[in-house]
This record gives C-alpha cells, structure tokens and sequence, in this order.
C-alpha cells in the first residue's frame, strides 16, 4: 500500500512592507532653513525642496514639470507625469502657491504662464535645461548634511524621495485616508501605499514602548512579536480598505 502524502499547510506569513525613510514637520522646516535666501540658488533650491514636499511627487515628475503643468484657478494644482507618462492633478497648497508666484517673477519673469518652459533649470551658455537627476540629489543630499549638523534626528543621508515619503507621511498622520493618499501619490497598487499605515503603527509602538518605565511590571511584556498581525485582509479591514 502506498504511503500516504501528506502536503503542509503553509502558515500565515507576516505581510513584508520595506521600511520608510521620511523626516518630522520639524526636520523638513530645519532643512529648508538651511537654504541660504539672500541669494538666487538659495532662493531656487528652497522652493524645489518645498514643492517637492508640497507635492509629494516623485523626482522625475517635479524635473519634467512645465510651467504649463501649473492649473491656475480659485484653487492652485499642478499636472504631474508619473510612471508609463499618467497624468495625475495634485493640489498645491495656498501658502506654496503664493510661493509659487515669487518664484516665478523672478525666475520665468517674462514667460507666459502656458509656456512649455521648464520650471526648474539651470543654465549653460545661455541655454536653459531640465535638473539633472544629479543636480537635484546634490542639492537636497548637501542641504540635509547641513540640517544633521542642528538636528540630530535627521538622518546622514537626505535623498529626494525622503521628501515624498515624509509628505505621505504627515498626511496619513493627519487622519487623510488612505485611499486619497494612493491617488495623490499616484500609486497603482493600494499595497504600496499600505506602507505607510505600517511605518506609522511600527513608530508609535516603539514610542510607546520607549515610554514604559524599565522597572515596571509592563516591561516585561513589551515583546512586540505578541502583537505583530500575521493577516494582511485583517490589516486591510483595520484601515478601512475592505
């Protein structure tokens, strides 16, 4: 008689979400203010920074951005090409917008607002071109080195896309559902976006964990693998995506 096979039931594994880098409101406020604003560059890289931010969008997409890209109305927005070039609208925020009006009088002064220019350039024998992939990560990376020297929290190195991380961020932090985040990031899978949920969760754990006097009864059951959640629809269903 042949013996019987017996197949393993797989068990529930833990979902595998990559850990997000992203800076504080603190830390993104102390990084542009290491922008020196008595002068043009100064000027200039604050607002790339701050857009970047403002927008949440990706490195290419805010290099590629024209000036015809700015949806001017009662509220301001910016069209933003993200992967496989889908267009996608994202608001700007009042505040950046007015910002956005500085910065044009003084580096696009005689451009017409419908104008294929591109909003951020520098120039090279009298000719304008697109940041560089290289220029805009030099750019964010030495102004974040300044912005380690007062503030500890932030991290060695500062990339671009720690600007759209910590912009999602704050925005699931404020009680922005989840959803609207995939949307305004441009995600085609709400799992990427779930990400963020994770990193927040994962953050608060550990300050509540930090906060527990080590001599109290409670510090011995701070081992958070008791309570890690081995079903991602039960994480779906906590955040309201099922």
């Amino acid at each position: 008689m042949d013996d019987k096979v017996i197949s393993k039931v797989p068990k529930a594994t833990v979902p595998q979400y990559r850990k997000v880098d992203y800076l504080s409101v603190r830390a993104v406020n102390i990084l542009l203010d290491q922008t020196d604003t008595r002068t043009l560059k100064g000027r200039r890289d604050r607002f790339f920074m701050l857009l970047m931010y403002d927008t949440g969008a990706r490195l290419a997409e805010i290099r590629n951005m024209k000036l015809c890209d700015v949806v001017w109305g009662r509220k301001v927005e910016s069209k933003l090409f993200g992967k496989g070039s889908k267009e996608r609208p994202v608001p700007i925020t009042d505040t950046v917008a007015e910002e956005l009006k500085t910065y044009l009088k003084e580096f696009h002064p005689n451009a017409e607002k419908y104008a294929g220019d591109y909003l951020f350039y520098v120039e090279q024998r009298g000719a304008r071109f697109p940041f560089s992939d290289s220029i805009a990560r030099k750019i964010v990376r030495e102004y974040g080195a300044a912005a380690k020297k007062v503030c500890d929290e932030i991290p060695d190195i500062v990339h671009p896309h720690m600007l759209r991380h910590s912009r999602a961020m704050h925005l699931y932090q404020k009680g922005n559902d989840l959803a609207l985040i995939q949307q305004w990031l441009g995600h085609v899978n709400m799992e990427t976006t779930l990400v963020y949920a994770y990193a927040d969760t994962e953050h608060k754990r550990k300050a509540l964990e930090a906060s527990i006097d080590p001599n109290s009864p409670l510090a011995k059951r701070r081992n958070a693998q008791r309570f890690t959640l081995s079903d991602d629809e039960t994480v779906k269903k906590l955040y309201g995506l099922v």
